[in-house]
C-alpha cells in the first residue's frame, strides 16, 4: 500500500491528528495480512504475554482466536515510554515545496507527518510521547506523558513546524543528542528522524547516539532521503547551480557528468551509517520521501515488543 494511494483518500482532512489517524487506521485494519495477525482485534485493551508474568490477566477467549498469547491491559497502566526526535535544520525542508505539493512531499513534511501517526498509534496503546527538535539550536523539549492535552500541545508544536520557514540552520545533531540523552531518565523507546547531514563527524555522532542508549533507552534512526535526487541524483543534462541549503555554498555542474560517483558514494554513504548502527546495536531504518509508513509502524512493533 503506497502512500499516495493512501493519503488520496484522505486529502479532504487537513489536520494533522486526523490524517495521522486515518494512516493508523488503515494500517490495523490491514494488519491480518501482517506478522501481528490478531494483535488489532483488542488493540487498546490488551498486550502481548511475556513468559515469566503471571498468567492470571491472561485472555483466554482471544488466544482461542488467534493462538498468541495476550495479557488485559488496565487503563491505568503505561507499557512504553517514547521520546520522538525531529532535526529540523535546512536540509531537512528540502525538497523546496510548491502549492501543487502536499507538505509530505519534503522530508520535515514526512517526518512530522510519521511522528504523528506514531503518536496516534502509541495513545491507542495509553503509551507516554515526549518530543525533541533541533537544528543549530535546541528547538523544543517536552517529557514523555499520556494525557491528552499532552498529545494536543505536541501536535500544535508538530503543526508549527509545517508553517514555519527554515533558512540556512545548520545541524548541530552532536550537541544536542547529548542534551536530549540528558533530559530522558526513565527508560524509553527514542526515536529519531534526521537526513543524517552531519555525519561527516561519525565518531562524534555515534556517540552522542551511545549516549542515547544510556539508562538501557532503545534508539531507532529512521533516516529520510529524497530518493529522486539525493539518492539516484535524477536532474536533466542542463547546467545547474547546486546550493548548500544549511550554508548557503554553491557549485555549477553537469549532473550527468558525476551521477554515476555520486550514486555510487552515495550507496557506500549509506552501507557506512547502517553497517556503525549495527556495531551500536542501533535500530537503522532508511525512509523515503512517498514511502508508506507501513515500515515505520512495522519497526515500531516490533522494537516495542524486543523492547519488554
Amino acid at each position: 500500500m503506497k502512500i499516495e494511494s493512501q493519503l488520496e483518500k484522505i486529502t479532504r482532512f487537513k489536520n494533522l491528528e486526523l490524517l495521522a489517524n486515518q494512516v493508523v487506521e488503515g494500517f490495523i485494519s490491514g494488519m491480518h495480512k501482517s506478522p501481528f495477525h490478531g494483535f488489532s482485534a483488542e488493540f487498546a485493551e490488551h498486550k502481548i504475554y511475556n513468559p515469566g508474568e503471571s498468567t492470571k490477566h491472561i485472555d483466554w477467549k482471544l488466544f482461542a482466536k488467534t493462538d498468541r498469547l495476550y495479557t488485559k491491559r488496565y487503563e491505568e497502566e503505561t507499557n512504553l515510554r517514547c521520546h520522538l526526535i525531529i532535526d529540523n535544520s535546512s536540509s531537512m525542508h528540502y525538497p523546496v515545496l510548491t502549492k501543487k505539493d502536499s507538505f509530505y512531499e519534503n522530508k520535515i513534511g514526512f517526518s512530522v507527518l510519521a511522528s504523528a501517526v506514531l503518536m496516534n498509534l502509541l495513545k491507542k496503546q495509553r503509551d507516554a510521547v515526549g518530543l525533541s527538535v533541533y537544528s543549530d539550536t535546541y528547538e523544543f523539549y517536552t517529557g514523555e506523558k499520556g494525557s491528552e492535552r499532552h498529545h494536543r500541545m505536541i501536535l500544535n508544536k508538530l503543526e508549527e513546524l509545517l508553517q514555519t520557514t527554515v533558512s540556512n540552520k545548520k545541524t548541530d545533531t552532536v550537541t544536542f543528542l547529548h542534551q536530549i540523552a540528558e533530559n530522558i531518565h526513565r527508560r524509553s523507546m527514542v526515536i529519531l528522524f534526521t537526513d543524517m547531514f552531519q555525519y561527516e563527524n561519525e565518531d562524534k555522532i555515534f556517540k552522542a547516539l551511545q549516549h542515547l542508549k544510556h539508562n538501557k533507552h532503545k534508539v531507532v534512526v529512521f533516516h529520510v532521503y529524497d530518493k529522486k535526487t539525493e539518492f539516484h541524483f535524477d536532474f536533466n543534462a542542463s547546467p545547474r547551480k547546486f546550493i548548500d541549503v544549511e550554508t548557503g555554498e554553491s557549485i555549477q555542474l553537469f549532473s550527468d557528468n558525476i551521477k554515476e560517483a555520486y550514486e555510487k558514494q552515495v550507496e557506500n554513504y549509506f552501507k557506512e551509517i547502517s553497517d556503525s548502527c549495527l556495531q551500536y546495536k542501533i535500530q537503522y531504518v532508511p525512509v523515503e520521501i512517498g514511502e508508506n509508513f507501513e515500515k515505520i509502524l512495522t519497526t515500531y512493533l516490533v522494537e516495542k515488543q524486543k523492547f519488554g
